[in-house]
């Protein structure tokens, strides 16, 4: 194992993970950077999206927008990219995720200590070398990245994830919700019908519905609807199967937006997804509906968080689409995800936990 002295380190360079689900699982990682190396400044580089995760943090100084899209597209965006990160003159490079392009852009730039997981043809790009034969079957996401960088002798207290909101952007959220008559003593239930990477991962829009009434007929809530650009005609459905009883925010907020607004609902039922870890980073009272995907790598990360799924003989098939009747999401029901809520909120009143 080779070890980074922290005394020859004044500018880090973090590779973040590219989805923003992943990009919260990392932030316990992020912080043993940031507590190992007190006195550097710590930068992240990221895709646009988690880029605004991330803007602010109390652990990370600045971030840099890696546009893989625009300026930094191709083989000369990438070229171009490790020109400006060059300019920087970074000290060391801890790159996050395991892609042969993460590890080939600071080697461009010319970063002097780079350090990562061997994989993908690429531990020549690198300096130091976390390998496969550490990997623990059956580990949590948040414990890989934290076993990773204790590989390199980088270790911190932080163990759980962990983001945050401004105080305007937290009068923001709370101004949105009053200009539709959700005031700030209001139960707030948040529901989250979408998953970015396909369609087998998304529970169903009228049993979402079901779950939202009966939830808030018992807590008398006031149910907010959230969902990405692409996940506006599955927020549109559940809202039409409501009657119009609840707010549809979908396609309506930015990433910051989203967070502040997860921040104040007092509980949460959602697919595995991004907005299901910013969640659980706020130590929001959660229930997560899994099929196709490994619960036991990317669970919420919380102890107030349920998992619901089916134990099927095809599932974690780890497919975007289902090739055959997505039995591992039409045999959990409305009542499933009702008595998990209910299960959790007796042992953890979502005010108390949002306190």
């Amino acid at each position: 194992m080779k070890t980074i002295n922290p005394s020859l380190v004044g500018r880090i360079l973090i590779r973040g993970v590219n989805w923003i689900g992943d990009a919260v699982m990392t932030t316990p990682a992020i912080g043993a950077v940031r507590e190992q190396f007190p006195a550097a400044e710590i930068s992240l580089l990221a895709n646009p999206l988690v880029a605004e995760l991330f803007s602010p943090h109390d652990w990370v100084d600045r971030v840099v927008v890696f546009d893989r899209k625009g300026r930094h597209h191709g083989i000369g965006g990438r070229i171009r990219l490790a020109a400006e990160l060059r300019q920087q003159r970074f000290d060391l490079a801890v790159i996050l995720p395991n892609s042969f392009d993460s590890a080939l852009v600071p080697w461009l730039a010319g970063i002097p200590h780079r350090l990562g997981k061997r994989s993908d043809g690429r531990g020549w790009l690198l300096t130091h070398r976390y390998s496969a034969t550490n990997e623990t079957p059956g580990r949590h996401e948040v414990r890989y990245y934290i076993d990773l960088l204790a590989h390199f002798g980088i270790s911190g207290r932080a163990t759980a994830p962990y983001l945050v909101t401004t105080p305007a952007e937290d009068a923001d959220a709370a101004a949105l919700l009053a200009a539709h008559g959700i005031e700030g003593g209001n139960f707030v239930l948040g529901i989250n019908p979408g998953a970015t990477f396909g369609s087998a991962k998304r529970w169903y829009p009228e049993r979402f519905a079901q779950v939202a009434r009966r939830l808030a007929a018992e807590w008398k809530a006031r149910v907010v609807i959230f969902g990405g650009p692409d996940e506006t005609g599955i927020a549109a459905e559940i809202e039409q199967h409501m009657a119009g009883t609840c707010l549809n925010l979908a396609g309506r907020t930015t990433v910051r937006n989203l967070m502040a607004l997860i921040r104040r609902c007092d509980f949460f039922i959602t697919n595995d997804s991004g907005p299901m870890h910013i969640a659980a980073a706020f130590g929001i009272p959660l229930v997560a509906i899994f099929g196709p995907t490994d619960h036991t790598g990317t669970a919420p990360y919380s102890d107030r968080a349920v998992v619901v799924r089916k134990e099927i003989d095809c599932a974690p098939c780890k497919l975007r689409e289902c090739p055959s009747d997505h039995r591992c999401m039409t045999m959990v029901t409305a009542d499933d995800v009702v008595a998990a809520a209910m299960g959790l909120f007796r042992q953890i009143p979502a005010r108390e936990a949002r306190s």
